[in-house]
Order: structure tokens, then C-alpha cells, then sequence
């Protein structure tokens, strides 16, 4: 074996492990929403607001069916395009505030591997969602699944989550 072929082996193997090393995952951590969170969320929802009162002179007021259906008008009229990433996600912040009242669900911080992201959790050891890319991420894809259909989605997931009632 050659000093070339040893070279390239020693860097091939220290490739491989440092690659196979950074696969391994830390446990995702979990903590509350900081004051800074919570003011960029308000001004997520605010947003969203304006943009609903000045083009369609309506606004969101915690109904479901009906602020669902306010956030399809506003992708069906293209006045939340697919390239309005910020807006997007203002979108999954007023469907996750929907679904934590329907689903008895708060917001959280969810760190991992992957980044920090706002996340809604019901209890401790049960499933997490990521409404606020829930919407985003399918329409920079192209994908245009309703809005009712993501939440029912996301509400399913949680619902078969659940851990069983005693006596039920």
C-alpha cells in the first residue's frame, strides 16, 4: 500500500466516523416561550390581522371553521403567496393558537438537533406540532392542501396521541 492509498484511507475513515458521529442525536429540549417569543408571535398575528381587515375587511376572532376559512381566502386570492415565507408562518401561528384551544394544547420552545422552533405540546410525555410551518412548507413545495385539511391532520395526530382513559 502506498502512501497516497494510506493518506486517502486515513481520510476516507476520519470522514466516515466524523459523518456517522454527527448523525447521533441529542434529546430535543423543551422549555417556555420567552417574552421575545411571545412579542414576535403578536406581531406575527398582528400581521396577519392587517392583512385580513385591509383586503378583505374582515378579521380573525378565535372561531375555527370561521378563521380557517379566513386563511384560505387569503391563500386563495393569492394575497399570501408562496414566497411570503413570514406571512406563512404567521398563518401556522393563528392555526396553532386554534388548535391549542380545541386540543387543550400550549405553546412551547422546542430545541433539537435541527434548530429551536415554537411548537404547541399538550402534556409532558405526548406528540408535539410545528403549526407555524405546517402551512409554509407545503406551499413552497407547491403543495396545495387545504387549510381545513392540515388542521384536521394536525388535530387527528393529537387526538390518536392521546393516551386512553381509564374505564373507557
Amino acid at each position: 500500500m502506498t502512501l497516497k492509498n494510506i493518506t486517502s484511507l486515513a481520510l476516507f475513515l476520519l470522514v466516515c466516523w466524523g459523518w456517522h458521529g454527527s448523525l447521533a442525536q441529542q434529546p430535543a429540549r423543551i422549555g417556555e416561550l420567552t417574552d421575545l417569543d411571545r412579542q414576535f408571535m403578536t406581531q406575527q398575528r398582528e400581521t396577519l390581522q392587517d392583512l385580513a381587515m385591509t383586503n378583505l375587511g374582515r378579521q380573525f376572532n378565535g372561531d375555527r371553521s370561521r378563521d380557517l376559512e379566513l386563511l384560505q381566502t387569503l391563500l386563495d386570492k393569492q394575497l399570501v403567496r408562496s414566497d411570503q415565507v413570514r406571512e406563512l408562518q404567521a398563518m401556522g401561528v393563528i392555526m396553532g393558537d386554534l388548535l391549542a384551544v380545541e386540543l387543550d394544547m400550549h405553546w412551547i420552545v422546542y430545541e433539537d438537533d435541527m434548530g429551536r422552533s415554537r411548537a404547541l405540546r399538550r402534556n409532558e410525555n405526548e406528540a408535539v406540532l410545528f403549526p407555524v410551518t405546517m402551512i409554509a412548507r407545503r406551499r413552497e413545495a407547491g403543495n396545495e392542501t387545504s387549510v381545513v385539511e392540515i388542521y384536521k391532520k394536525a388535530s387527528d395526530v393529537i387526538i390518536k396521541s392521546a393516551p386512553a382513559l381509564p374505564y373507557q
